[in-house]
C-alpha cells in the first residue's frame, strides 16, 4: 500500500515494508507467556488482530518493538514475540520517541489505555502527536481503570458511579480522538474490539502512514465496566447506530442504507435519504486527507443517541515527521561544521575549575 511523505515541496511515494513475508505466520508472533487478562476481555481481540497483521507488514520480528505504560493494555508486549518494553505509567510515548529517534529503521508501536495515556500520560501523548513522531499508537479505551479494580478514568461518562466516585463522577470526560485531532495528529482512526475486520484495517492503515498514527479501540471491560458500548455496538443494532467512514464516499449508514449525514452551517445533522427530497448528493462526502481538521473534529464529537458513532479512519494527512527532520538537521550541521568533539561541548561557554 503506497503512502506519501512531504519532503519540503516534493511529494514522494514510498512503501512500508516489503509485502507479506511467507516465512512468518501469526504463530511466529505468539509468545510462551500465559495471557493474563480476564476471560472475555476485549484485549484478547486486540491482541489477536495485532498478531495477525504482523506477518503482513513484511518486516522481520527483530525490527518491531512494542512499548507500553501501565494498565491492563500494557501487558501486551509480553504476548508479542518481538522486542518490547513495559515502561512506566504514562511515559510510553517518551520512551518510544527516544527509540525511534535513535533507531529510525525500527517499527515502533505504543500500547496504552485511556487512563495511562490521558491522565498521567496526557502531556506525553499530546507532544508525541504534535511532533509527528513516526509511531503507531494504539489506545485501548474501556472508560474505566481496570488494573486497579474499577475507578473512573478520564473517559468515563459524567455521573459514572465507581469505587472512586460512589455518588457519580463530576469530571467532564475527554474524547480521545478530539484530543488527538486537537494535538495535530496526522492519522486518527477508531475501531471496536467486536469488529475484527475494521480493527485489522485500522491497524494496517496506521502502519502504512508515515507519522504519528493514533488508533482508539473501544474495548469492553466485562468485570468493571461491562457493556459500556453495548447500546450502539451490539451486533443487532450496530448498523443503525454506527457509521463506517470511507474516504471519497458519502456518509451513509443504517441496515437499509437509508440514513446519512449532511452539513448544515457548522453543524452536522442526521437525515433520511428519500425524505423531503434528500438524496445522496446532499450528504457529506468523507475526505480523510482534508488538511483542515474541522470536520474530522466534529465527527470525533458525535455520540449515540444523537448521532451514529463514527468508526474507521477520520484523518490521514501528510507532513514531515519529527524523526526525519531531526536526522536531516543533524546531517546538515555535520556537513557544514564537521562531526565535532564531545569534549569541546563540555568546555564551551562559561566554565571554571574547582581546586
Amino acid at each position: 500500500m503506497p503512502v506519501r511523505e512531504d519532503k519540503g515541496s516534493v511529494m514522494v511515494t514510498a512503501e512500508r515494508g516489503t509485502g507479506p513475508n511467507p516465512a512468518l505466520t501469526r504463530k511466529d508472533f505468539v509468545t510462551d507467556q500465559e495471557v493474563r487478562w480476564c476471560p472475555g476481555c476485549g484485549d484478547y481481540s486486540i491482541l489477536a488482530q495485532t498478531q495477525k497483521i504482523m506477518p503482513e507488514l513484511g518486516i522481520p520480528r527483530e525490527n518491531i518493538v512494542f512499548i507500553s505504560g501501565i494498565g491492563c493494555s500494557s501487558r501486551l508486549p509480553y504476548y508479542m514475540n518481538t522486542y518490547g518494553f513495559h515502561s512506566i505509567h504514562g511515559r510510553a510515548p517518551t520512551i518510544a520517541s527516544g527509540l525511534k529517534a535513535s533507531r529510525p529503521e525500527l517499527s515502533v508501536w505504543v500500547v496504552t489505555g485511556d487512563g495511562d495515556a490521558l491522565s498521567i500520560g496526557g502531556n506525553h501523548i499530546l507532544h508525541v502527536l504534535r511532533r509527528n513522531m513516526d509511531l503507531q499508537i494504539i489506545l485501548h479505551n474501556n472508560e474505566i481503570y481496570g488494573l486497579t479494580k474499577g475507578q473512573y478514568s478520564p473517559t468515563s461518562e459524567l455521573g459514572k458511579r465507581t469505587k472512586s466516585s460512589p455518588y457519580g463522577t463530576i469530571d467532564a470526560p475527554l474524547h480521545p480522538l478530539s484530543v488527538a485531532i486537537g494535538a495535530e495528529a496526522t492519522f486518527v482512526a477508531r475501531a471496536i474490539d467486536t469488529d475484527a475486520q475494521l480493527m485489522h484495517h485500522c491497524l494496517e492503515r496506521a502502519y502504512q502512514h508515515r507519522g504519528a498514527s493514533f488508533v482508539e479501540v473501544y474495548q469492553n471491560c466485562n468485570i468493571f465496566n461491562d457493556g459500556t458500548f453495548r447500546d450502539f455496538a451490539a451486533k443487532e443494532v450496530r448498523a443503525d447506530r454506527t457509521i463506517t467512514l470511507e474516504h471519497g464516499k458519502p456518509m451513509i449508514y443504517g441496515k437499509e442504507k437509508d440514513k446519512g449525514l449532511r452539513f448544515n452551517g457548522m453543524h452536522i445533522e442526521v437525515v433520511e435519504i428519500g425524505k423531503d427530497g434528500i438524496t445522496e448528493g446532499d450528504l457529506l462526502v468523507h475526505d480523510e486527507a482534508r488538511p483542515d481538521p474541522t470536520i474530522a473534529f466534529l465527527l470525533s464529537r458525535m455520540e449515540w443517541p444523537e448521532y451514529p458513532v463514527p468508526m474507521g479512519v477520520f484523518r490521514a494527512v501528510h507532513r514531515p515527521t519529527y524523526d526525519a527532520l531531526m536526522t536531516k538537521q543533524i546531517e546538515d550541521v555535520i556537513n557544514a561544521e564537521g562531526e565535532g568533539e564531545l569534549r569541546d561541548i563540555f568546555l564551551e561557554g562559561d566554565t571554571w575549575t574547582v581546586e
